[in-house]
């Protein structure tokens, strides 16, 4: 079984990049194992807090266990937060196929904070991006853009199937409105968007202004996200670069 362990901040197009590949006939999916582990080791008061520690094992080796024990398919897809990967021993991450999933942290940032006004950079999840993918950059992780993959969904799913070595399926590029099985406790707190979504659509909240107060935040911020670009050779950083390639080269560069 080939486990492919999403890596990604919140608001980052994970929930429906996990949809997507809920769709496969070769695929089961799990929705952010590391959630409750994370709230009971960081004490950090999310929405629905409660309700994902009652729904969910926060010991990590229990979840790890229940994770490698899964049955019944050819790949399983986890869609993880990078910073829930707290206070754990990270060897597992080289046992897996590692996939990062990045974004603007301009957007990011103006959409979480209509969750969690006052977010931080733990919360954001780049920081601790560019400290797991350095931790296993020798294994060849593949970076993506979420905005590249709203541009061409069928071109950018298609190579990064050929790149995770695993067939594409047409199913992945769409998904019924409300939901999967699969949805963590949170769901009703988080996945709006997702939910009233078929497939991958740009939302109107991504030209959503950045708040005053998350500026500096935003700033300290673009650092990681230009570094974990720069690793997939995309030529272009939020703060100042070349000119964007057309989406086909892109795709070509990092997926080849």
């Amino acid at each position: 079984m080939k486990i492919i362990n999403l890596i990604s901040g919140p608001r980052n197009l994970s929930t429906a990049l996990m949809y997507s590949f809920s769709r496969r006939p070769d695929t089961k999916v799990i929705d952010e194992p590391f959630y409750a582990h994370y709230l009971e080791t960081t004490g950090i008061e999310h929405p629905g807090r409660e309700d994902t520690l009652n729904s969910m094992s926060s010991d990590i080796t229990e979840v790890l266990e229940s994770i490698y024990e899964t049955s019944g398919c050819e790949v399983l897809f986890l869609k993880n937060m990078a910073h829930h990967h707290q206070q754990m021993d990270l060897e597992f991450l080289h046992k897996m196929t590692n996939l990062f999933l990045v974004r603007n942290p301009k957007q990011l940032i103006a959409s979480f904070a209509q969750v969690i006004n006052s977010p931080t950079m733990q919360d954001i999840g780049l920081k601790k991006s560019w400290e797991l993918f350095n931790k296993i950059e020798n294994k060849n992780p593949v970076v993506l853009d979420s905005a590249e993959i709203l541009k061409n969904p069928k071109i950018l799913l298609s190579k990064l199937c050929d790149k995770l070595e695993i067939p594409f399926y047409e199913e992945m590029l769409s998904w019924p409105a409300g939901g999967i099985k699969e949805d963590g406790a949170w769901a009703e707190y988080w996945y709006k968007n997702v939910h009233n979504s078929t497939g991958f659509t740009k939302q109107k909240t991504s030209s959503r202004e950045l708040p005053k107060h998350c500026e500096s935040l935003y700033l300290e911020a673009v650092k990681y996200y230009d570094k974990l670009k720069i690793k997939i050779g995309h030529g272009e950083t939020v703060s100042g670069g070349q000119n964007l390639k057309n989406v086909s080269i892109f795709i070509d560069k990092i997926l080849k």
